[in-house]
């Protein structure tokens, strides 16, 4: 492995014995020299309480919304939404990002992603990376070595993967605030995931990005209020202190991904703008995030997966002010996820959704939005087609501003009404929510099922409308209600269907999993966090 950075004189003081971390036994493992483990105690010991401070709100803000208070745009932040301040330049490898391609932090992906001709690449340590051990500090040492343009992959065939000349723009998404790193334990609890991602990549990486003409650019996931996007900004100044790095040199882009941040973007940018690159519309976690809010309001069941829409009004609500708030502010709006990955065998599935991917794509770039997410290489030409015929050769449509009507913010909670929940809709959710788990507890967090890329986002849909389904004993289409014992005799045919691809402990362990899931009388917060005690 190359010589790992080192030159960086770290002011903090530190004791060994506050930090216990696991060995593994792999060439990433240098990254975690000893002044960078006096930047990660630091940032942990700066900023760890803040975080939980914020964790506690969280559930504050559940238990009043179960009471009956209703979300709505904070009070004491008036003035902030009424004054004229705007975010910082845009970097100018950020101004045109008419197509961003995600996808895990692996070498193989990594290399793909750079050289896909897409305008910037996120690479994820959240959604689509199974958290073990390996896979994050394979992680860090893949991301080490693509930003100094030495990373190959040699793949089981024989096949090599290289990085060209004309590469994405990277960026990087560390996990959310919620996240523990069981594997860094700090004064006896383990240390914040995001903290971890973000301390090793900005400790070993943000000179190196600078020199080469380019910046630590992060996409920030999960938040829910503006207090949180403060905390990342006072982790972003004392991180750009400690290594003597400009203030407002780093840049991130906030993924508006739960109800309660929809609420609070004008805050969000506010707090983030010397360091802000824009929002984005992470729409499948948002989904989640409203199921998982209201999962004890019987007006709030929605239908099958597949039926809930970017048209829906609720959704089509959310963009609109998600754009209006960025152009008003000078920031960039970053559409949703294109989550279909075509299918060589099956052309006629391919086909259609290919037309449906296009649809998309226009509808997002009529509305105003600046750039948008697709999952796989072959839907870049088909996305940039619709930004380029919209924007031709302008980089954003920031002028594009949406007029909001006064009561605008309302419409983002809707009511629904639990009809369109069918028999297939629920075995599909069984299904697919089996086979994911099963595919993140081998350390695989993003999988193609049913020609559709899932993730921990669309996975969290799935098994939170079937708590949602089984909790509220919803009627089916078919006339039955949906009842713990269709659930388990689903469960159990999916679980049969998926055991021979699959090693039989790890089928097994899914299974039981979703069953907790599902069957519990409380509604668990994040899948990822119930299963993480059974990954190493």
């Amino acid at each position: 492995m190359e010589n790992v950075s080192t030159e960086i004189e770290s002011t903090i003081q530190t004791t060994t014995d506050r930090m216990q971390i696991a060995t593994i036994g792999c060439e990433g493992e240098a990254l975690l020299s000893t002044s960078c483990r006096e930047f990660l105690l630091a940032l942990h010991t700066k900023f760890d309480e803040r975080r939980l401070q914020n964790s506690r709100r969280r559930v504050e803000l559940a238990a009043r919304l179960a009471r009956g208070e209703k979300l709505s745009r904070p009070l004491e932040t008036e003035s902030i939404r009424n004054t004229g301040w705007r975010v910082a330049s845009t970097p100018r490898d950020l101004e045109k990002r008419h197509v961003e391609i995600t996808g895990p932090a692996e070498p193989k992906m990594i290399i793909n992603a750079l050289n896909s001709g897409a305008n910037v690449f996120m690479a994820d340590c959240e959604d689509s990376l199974s958290p073990t051990w390996q896979n994050i500090i394979g992680a860090q040492d893949a991301l080490y070595k693509a930003v100094r343009r030495t990373l190959e992959f040699h793949g089981p065939n024989g096949k090599e993967y290289l990085l060209g000349e004309n590469l994405a723009t990277l960026v990087i998404r560390p996990r959310g605030w919620h996240l523990p790193e069981k594997h860094v334990v700090i004064d006896g609890r383990p240390m914040s995931a995001g903290l971890f991602d973000f301390g090793v990549y900005f400790f070993h990486n943000a000179r190196e990005l600078v020199e080469r003409g380019t910046g630590p650019y992060f996409y920030l996931p999960k938040m829910e209020s503006y207090m949180e996007a403060r905390l990342w900004n006072d982790v972003f100044n004392f991180a750009q202190d400690e290594l003597r790095i400009p203030r407002g040199t780093i840049r991130a882009t906030v993924l508006i991904e739960t109800i309660p941040a929809a609420f609070q973007m004008e805050e969000i940018l506010y707090e983030l703008r010397e360091h802000s690159a824009g929002l984005n519309a992470g729409r499948w976690d948002y989904m989640f995030s409203m199921i998982k809010k209201f999962h004890f309001d019987s007006n709030m069941i929605f239908p099958d997966r597949g039926k809930v829409t970017m048209r829906s009004p609720f959704m089509k609500a959310y963009c609109e002010a998600l754009i209006e708030t960025c152009h008003k502010r000078g920031a960039h709006a970053i559409g949703g996820m294109a989550a279909f990955v075509p299918n060589r065998h099956e052309p006629e599935v391919t086909e259609i959704a290919l037309a449906q991917v296009k649809e998309d794509k226009s509808r997002e770039a009529k509305m105003g939005f600046d750039g948008t997410w697709v999952a796989h290489p072959d839907l870049i030409d088909v996305a940039r087609k619709e930004f380029n015929a919209r924007l031709g050769s302008m980089a954003h449509q920031k002028s594009v501003v949406p007029t909001l009507e006064s009561d605008h913010y309302e419409k983002l909670v809707p009511t629904m009404n639990g009809t369109g929940i069918t028999l297939d809709g629920v075995r599909l959710n069984v299904g697919v929510c089996i086979e994911y788990i099963a595919y993140w507890l081998a350390g695989t967090g993003a999988v193609a099922i049913h020609n559709l890329m899932e993730d921990a986002a669309t996975a969290e849909i799935a098994r939170s409308q079937l708590w949602q389904w089984r909790h509220h004993r919803v009627r089916l289409e078919s006339g039955e209600f949906f009842t713990a014992d269709i659930y388990e005799s689903l469960a159990q045919v999916e679980m049969l269907k998926l055991a021979g691809n699959h090693k039989r402990d790890t089928i097994v362990r899914a299974r039981a999993i979703l069953d907790e899931l599902v069957l519990s009388h409380k509604f668990s917060s994040f899948l990822t966090i119930d299963a993480y005690p059974y990954l190493k």
